[in-house]
């Protein structure tokens, strides 16, 4: 590999010279050329708008992306200009196991068909995240970083030529200052050797050394000064387009709200359409709370326990009926009766019963009984 060693020597010397430029105007014991007061507002705010997007953007990204290691593989993706692999959500995956298990279960079983409807749900859930997530990224997150790596970029490099410009003026500064200095001294030596005539053509000579220094330096401040402003007023005009950038920002926020709110809407829907296939057959909770051990409550049933006293209630003459129990089951109260799964029991049914229940009968025992944990044989 070929180094430029001139180049690189020069680079070294300025970077050099640039932090002891620095450090005595840290100190104090250099002068610095301050910027206009509208231009410094200009850069503050420009500092303030990227800080500010960086966090949002990164917050952002976390919001619809928590995996870290997704993020990271879709930066790489985007960095080697590939399209990203569309990937299944955790709702359509979730959906998708629950509707694997009710093959398993048995898709006419309450719990498998239960299974199968909320699977549905679910993907249908894991599909509007997924709309969400892509019209998030195009509508919000891509103007975020379209700004962060392509506005800013441009903005940080101008202002880094500024910097360069205005250490430069600097320094054209303190070399004119310190030539008139010197040419001062030259001048002022003469008075005291005019007996020394040699030391006096000497004087003369330097005098007119540091007379050219000072016309050298003077040229080489004016035209430091005209690229110094020239350089601020291509800084100043990009910096005031922070506005714009504000503005597209803005209209990109609403468009993020409103993907937020359709998205939410959509779910809401999702879960209130699967309520209501759920509630014409509610007994699917009951076979679901049984494998815990626990009953669902029911505000209807429970009013009917309170009130149906089982002593009281004569079976028919006909009517009665053979059952199998499906799945073991607890009473709640005095008035049902417990189950084993796969015993046989007699059943029938009494005027302005609950359809969901059945009188069930084993020897001297008698109380209700819930028709989903039966088969009822012929």
């Amino acid at each position: 590999m070929d180094f430029n060693v001139k180049k690189l020597a020069s680079d070294a010397g300025v970077f050099f010279t640039r932090a002891v430029q620095y450090t005595e105007e840290k100190l104090g014991q250099a002068e610095k050329t301050e910027l206009d007061a509208h231009l410094e507002n200009l850069i503050a705010r420009a500092d303030c708008t990227k800080n500010w997007t960086e966090k949002i953007f990164r917050q952002t990204e976390v919001l619809l992306q928590p995996n870290p290691s997704a993020r990271i593989e879709e930066f790489f993706y985007e960095k080697l200009d590939r399209k990203i692999p569309s990937r299944t959500t955790n709702a359509e995956l979730l959906g998708q196991y629950m509707q694997d298990a009710a093959k398993e279960f048995g898709a006419g079983t309450p719990y498998g068909s239960t299974l199968i409807t909320v699977g549905e749900y679910q993907r249908r859930l894991g599909g509007a995240e997924r709309e969400f997530l892509q019209t998030s990224a195009i509508n919000f997150l891509t103007p975020l970083r379209n700004f962060l790596e392509g506005d800013w970029k441009t903005i940080s490099k101008e202002r880094r030529l500024l910097e360069n410009r205005r250490l430069d003026l600097d320094v054209c500064k303190a070399r004119l200052k310190k030539a008139k200095l010197a040419e001062a001294k030259a001048a002022a030596a003469p008075d005291f050797q005019e007996t020394r005539p040699r030391n006096y053509v000497l004087s003369a000579s330097a005098s007119a050394l540091w007379s050219e220094e000072v016309d050298k330096a003077e040229h080489e401040l004016r035209v430091a000064q005209t690229e110094f402003d020239r350089q601020a007023e291509v800084t100043r005009l990009l910096l005031e387009g922070i506005s714009s950038t504000h503005v597209n920002h803005l209209r990109c926020l609403h468009e993020f709200v409103e993907a937020q709110a359709a998205y939410y809407t959509q779910c809401h829907k999702h879960m209130q359409d699967l309520q209501k296939e759920l509630s014409r057959f509610p007994n699917a909770f009951a076979v679901n709370a049984s494998t815990s051990g626990v009953r669902s409550p029911n505000p209807s049933n429970a009013l009917e326990s309170s009130t149906l006293k089982i002593e009281e209630v004569k079976p028919p003459a006909t009517g009665t009926r053979k059952a199998k129990v499906l799945y073991d089951y607890d009473a709640a109260d005095s008035s049902e009766l417990s189950l084993l799964a796969d015993e046989l029991i007699t059943v029938y049914t009494v005027p302005g019963m609950d359809p969901d229940w059945l009188i069930g009968e084993r020897g001297n025992q008698k109380g209700k009984v819930p028709v989903t944990y039966l088969e009822l044989l012929s």
